[in-house]
C-alpha cells in the first residue's frame, strides 16, 4: 500500500485506539494501556498502526486525570460517566492530541476526533464532540504557557 497517506495511518490509529479504549471504559479494569495487551488477544492490527496507537493509550493513561478534569471544564452540566462510552473515549483521544502531542495541529485533533463521532457516535455526537474540543482548544490558547507537549514518537 505504497500510496497510502502517512496521515492515514494516524487515523487508522485513532480508530483503534477508540476501541481499545472502549474495551477499557466498558470493563473497568486496569488503566488504558494496561488493558489495551488483553484486549489485543486475538485481533490483527496492522504493524504500521501500532507505534501511534501505543502513543495515544500511553498519552491518555499517563494523564488520563488531568485530560477529564480538562473535559469536565469544558463541558458544563455534564458529567463524564453520563456521557456515551464512544464519545467519552474520542473526547480523551482528541484533548490527548490537543494537550500533549506537539506535532499534532490542534486542526487536526478535532477532525480526526470529529470523523471517529460521525464513524462510531449517534447522530448528535459530532456537533457534541466538536463543541467540547473547540472549547479545550480556546481554553488551551488562553493560557499563558500551555501544557508541555511532546512530539509523539510515531511515524505518521
Amino acid at each position: 500500500m505504497s500510496g497510502v497517506k502517512p496521515t492515514h495511518h494516524r487515523s487508522r490509529a485513532r480508530s483503534w485506539t477508540l476501541q481499545l479504549l472502549y474495551a477499557w471504559d466498558t470493563t473497568g479494569e486496569g488503566d488504558p494501556l494496561s488493558n489495551a495487551a488483553k484486549a489485543m488477544q486475538g485481533r490483527r492490527m496492522s504493524d504500521r498502526y501500532r507505534p501511534y496507537v501505543q502513543s495515544l493509550l500511553t498519552l491518555v493513561s499517563e494523564h488520563l486525570e488531568q485530560i477529564d478534569a480538562t473535559l469536565l471544564r469544558n463541558m458544563p452540566n455534564w458529567r463524564l460517566e453520563r456521557l456515551a462510552v464512544v464519545d467519552r473515549n474520542i473526547l480523551r483521544i482528541g484533548s490527548a492530541e490537543l494537550l500533549f502531542a506537539a506535532d499534532v495541529p490542534a486542526k487536526v485533533a478535532i477532525h480526526e476526533a470529529i470523523r471517529l463521532a460521525e464513524r462510531y457516535g449517534s447522530a448528535e455526537s459530532p456537533g457534541f464532540i466538536n463543541g467540547v474540543l473547540d472549547a479545550v482548544y480556546r481554553e488551551l490558547e488562553g493560557q499563558a504557557s500551555a501544557p508541555e507537549a511532546q512530539p509523539l514518537d510515531a511515524p505518521g
